[in-house]
C-alpha cells in the first residue's frame, strides 16, 4: 500500500501527470490546514500549493543522479537567502509541503497521502487546543501619570478590588519627560468591571490618557 510505483525502468508520462495531480492536491491540502485560524497572503498559499508539485518534478528530473542533485540541493540552499524571515508555523508548513514533494517524486503517493493527513490533524488540533494563548481575563493596561505622582503603590488599592493580580512590567517617560506611562499586566476578576476600572483609575491621575487590551501574543520567528 505504500510502496512507489515507480518501477525499476523508470516514470512513464503517465505515472509524471499522476504524481504531479497528487502533488498539487496535497498541497492545496497543505494551504488548507495552513490558513486555518492564521492570516497568510494569497502568494504564501501558492507558494504551499505549487511547491509540492515543483519539488517532485525537481526529484524526478534528478533520477538518481548524484551530482545534479548535489547541484539542486545548492539551488535550493540560496531561496532563504531571498526570501523575508517566516514564523515557526510558516517554516512548519513549507517543511511539510516540501516532504510531500519529496515523497510523491519517489513515487510514494499513499505515503505522502497519510503523512499530510496525520500531520495536518496534528497541526489543526493543536491551533485549536486552549494552551499557550492568553487567557479572557488578562490585560495590559497603560496608564499615563503626571510627574509627581509616586507610582510605587499608587493604584493597588483599585487593583485589589477589580483584579487577581496585577503587576508593574515597566515604565517609561513620555512627552519631554513631564508624564510617565506606567504598563500593568493584570488578571480582572469579571470583565464587567473593566469600564468601572479604567473610571477609578481616571479620578486619580488626573483624567490623563489610559489604554486597556488584551496581551498580545508572541510571534515566533526561525
Amino acid at each position: 500500500m505504500l510502496d512507489t510505483i515507480i518501477k525499476d525502468t523508470g516514470a512513464t508520462p503517465e505515472v509524471f501527470v499522476l504524481c504531479l495531480g497528487v502533488s498539487m492536491l496535497l498541497g492545496a491540502a497543505i494551504a488548507a490546514i495552513h490558513s486555518y485560524k492564521n492570516r497568510s497572503s494569497k502568494n504564501f498559499l501558492m507558494t504551499l500549493i505549487l511547491l509540492p508539485a515543483i519539488v517532485q518534478s525537481v526529484i524526478m528530473l534528478v533520477n538518481g543522479n548524484v551530482g545534479t542533485g548535489v547541484a539542486v540541493m545548492g539551488a535550493f540552499s540560496l531561496v532563504r537567502f531571498r526570501s523575508l524571515p517566516g514564523n515557526s508555523r510558516e517554516i512548519s508548513s513549507i517543511f511539510l509541503a516540501m516532504a510531500v514533494g519529496l515523497a510523491t517524486g519517489m513515487g510514494y503517493i499513499m505515503m505522502a497521502a497519510v503523512m499530510t493527513v496525520l500531520v495536518g490533524a496534528v497541526s489543526l488540533a493543536i491551533v485549536a487546543a486552549p494552551f499557550g494563548k492568553a487567557k479572557e481575563l488578562e490585560r495590559e493596561l497603560k496608564i499615563t501619570i503626571p510627574e509627581n505622582l509616586d507610582y510605587s503603590d499608587i493604584f493597588d488599592d483599585i487593583f485589589g478590588t477589580y483584579s487577581e493580580d496585577a503587576q508593574l512590567m515597566r515604565v517609561k517617560t513620555v512627552n519631554m519627560g513631564s508624564l510617565y506611562e506606567l504598563v500593568y499586566h493584570l488578571t480582572l476578576k469579571d470583565k464587567k468591571n473593566e469600564k468601572q476600572m479604567i473610571d477609578d483609575i481616571r479620578t486619580r491621575n488626573g483624567n490623563l490618557e489610559i489604554s486597556c487590551g488584551r496581551i498580545s501574543e508572541k510571534v515566533e520567528s526561525l
